[in-house]
């Protein structure tokens, strides 16, 4: 009886701590994901197709991965990457920006087979790729103060909901806002009747143009970001939990799998941070070596995610925007606060770093080269005129 107890709870932690993985990643990022679409030229049919590439892909890729190495590897996409998109996505196609997705996916992969990818962290500063970081996201942060210009009360509600979770239940804050988003909505009519019910969802093939804006304004940009943003602090998890997990085997797995699921909506496939670290506390198991059956779940909840991405979807859409650019900036805080914090952490980049900043977060565009990727370029020329007249 002992025995069987001891099992069934393994069970159900694993179970709930996957759950609440998905759970938060998902209630996080959808809206990001949803904007993406839409500024890209889709709609909410096409918007459902891509989660449900991406639910699929993560889900195989988290099972795959946790269970072959017996380590807690959940694969998550990236949500600094989402919001890099939709601030890139004036002037391209979607076909355009699928190649981007593709050329950052291939980037990766040869960053994994390769073993270059300790050697392209040391080559571009950290604080550099922070800066560039915090100038895509720090758009959305003031949106959320824009957007009380048409829905102040919604808006209200949800900024003290967020400050109150943070503190109470900060691992659960964006499903708190969420909720309190949506019951403020229907309570003032703000939200569309809903007819939605589940269908099947299909993958929906998107042909990529290589453009050289493609490249330099989705593809560069997307692959710093995900590797800086998200793949790193995975690393930092895994280790921090003592994990000796095979890095560039990963990233080659996570690259060729992103590759395939480009063409699809599969826009980026990366080591997950925050959400995997729920899945490697001691309340999942006492045993270390056991830990890894959470992200094996966090994986089924994945393709479950996928399955019903037709109705989240549905629901979703019938939203207002205002709540919709309120939950996606509020969602980005956090990363906003670390991306500034990250990249003013060294006196010697300073400089460097806030040109950075400035220059991404600006309008800039030229020879059709968005305002990130002039960012990174600034502020890697302005460290090279600081090192030529240096005192």
């Amino acid at each position: 009886m002992g025995v069987w107890s001891l099992l069934v709870n393994r069970v159900l932690n694993a179970t709930l701590a996957g759950f609440v993985a998905v759970l938060i990643g998902f209630t996080s990022s959808i809206a990001l994901i949803y904007q993406m679409v839409i500024n890209f030229g889709g709609d909410a049919n096409l918007a459902a197709s891509w989660l449900f590439t991406l639910g699929l892909s993560l889900g195989i890729s988290s099972i795959a991965l946790s269970y072959f190495y017996r380590i807690p590897i959940l694969v998550a996409w990236s949500t600094p990457g989402a919001a890099l998109l939709i601030g890139n996505a004036q002037g391209l196609t979607i076909n355009e920006a699928v190649a981007g997705f593709i050329f950052s996916a291939v980037l990766i992969f040869l960053c994994g087979v390769t073993g270059w990818f300790e050697k392209l962290m040391n080559k571009i500063p950290f604080q550099l790729a922070t800066a560039m970081l915090a100038g895509v996201l720090v758009n959305f942060g003031i949106g959320v103060f824009d957007q009380m210009n048409t829905q102040p009360f919604l808006i209200m509600v949800m900024f003290i909901v967020y400050l109150v979770s943070k503190r109470v239940f900060p691992k659960y804050t964006m499903l708190f806002v969420l909720a309190a988003g949506v019951i403020v909505a229907d309570q003032t009519g703000l939200i569309l009747p809903n007819d939605a019910k589940f269908t099947f969802v299909g993958l929906t093939y998107i042909a990529p143009n290589f453009t050289m804006q493609s490249v330099l304004g989705v593809g560069i940009p997307l692959f710093i970001v995900t590797i800086a943003a998200q793949n790193l602090p995975g690393i930092a998890v895994l280790k921090a939990h003592g994990y000796k997990a095979p890095i560039s085997k990963i990233l080659s797995f996570t690259g060729l799998a992103n590759v395939v699921a480009a063409p699809f909506g599969g826009y980026s496939l990366n080591l997950a941070a925050i959400t995997a670290a729920l899945c490697m506390s001691e309340d999942v198991d006492a045993d270390p070596n056991k830990r890894y059956w959470s992200a094996v779940a966090g994986g089924i909840f994945y393709i479950l995610m996928g399955i019903f991405s037709g109705y989240l979807i549905g629901v979703f859409s019938t939203f207002p925007a205002a709540l919709i650019f309120a939950l996606a900036g509020l969602a980005l805080f956090g990363t906003i606060t670390n991306s500034i914090k990250q990249s003013l952490s060294d006196e010697h980049y300073l400089e460097a770093s806030m040109i950075t900043f400035l220059v991404t977060a600006s309008d800039l565009s030229m020879l059709g080269i968005s305002s990130v990727m002039w960012g990174l370029i600034a502020g890697i020329f302005t460290l090279f005129i600081m090192n030529v007249f240096r005192r």
